[in-house]
């Protein structure tokens, strides 16, 4: 069973309704005893990075997602806020992050000659994957999913990072360490490639 961890951050019924649709069994949850008893989790989340943190440490989450994805090595994917949760910190506030990926969170800026990009970046980008990476394993090249975005996770090592964007220069889109892993994207909004990247997590062990 996953567990889709409910901090009051959004968008957790449909990564509910997508998971149905590939057959995976989940449900939606701030019960410690239901986290705890976990196959996988799937950490969501859409808003700013502090509020995130809060709501987590308010919840009396942090003790139980630590002890089952740092000591348990229980799968977890972030989603968008949830994957900057992961990091050490975050430009946007002041609290520290998970800490389950070495990094941090900052905002876009762009190099000269990059044009006049908006932030947020909104709308449709490819990911190029990274030769090791699990979630985009066997997903076409052409690939497109859904990013609503200010920030992005700067990685301090490459190996965590296991797929590319390109929105002025490149930046990781998708994160994986172990059994820690994370989309700046929605996989939820991402039709059949969305489908496709939550079957390899479903899948992973």
């Amino acid at each position: 069973m996953i567990v889709i961890v409910d901090y009051d951050m959004g968008n957790v019924g449909s990564i509910a309704n997508m998971l149905k649709k590939i057959g995976v069994d989940s449900v939606i949850t701030s019960d410690p005893k239901q986290i705890e008893a976990a196959e996988k989790l799937i950490l969501p989340g859409v808003g700013a990075f502090d509020t995130g943190m809060t709501n987590l440490d308010r919840s009396g989450l942090l003790a139980v997602l630590n002890e089952k994805v740092v000591d348990r090595k229980t799968p977890v994917l972030g989603i968008c806020l949830g994957m900057e949760l992961l990091t050490q910190g975050s430009e946007e506030g002041i609290c520290p992050g998970l800490g389950w990926i070495d990094g941090r969170t900052v905002r876009f800026r762009f190099p000269d000659g990059a044009g006049q990009l908006n932030v947020p970046h909104m709308g449709w980008n490819g990911v190029r994957p990274a030769p090791q990476g699990v979630l985009m394993r066997d997903l076409p090249a052409e690939n497109r999913f859904y990013f609503v975005h200010s920030f992005y996770v700067a990685c301090d090592r490459d190996e965590d990072v296991g797929g590319w964007t390109r929105y002025g220069s490149e930046f990781a889109s998708v994160v994986e360490r172990g059994n820690v892993m994370g989309t700046q994207f929605h996989p939820e909004k991402s039709h059949r490639f969305g489908m496709a990247l939550l079957r390899n997590f479903a899948a992973f062990h």
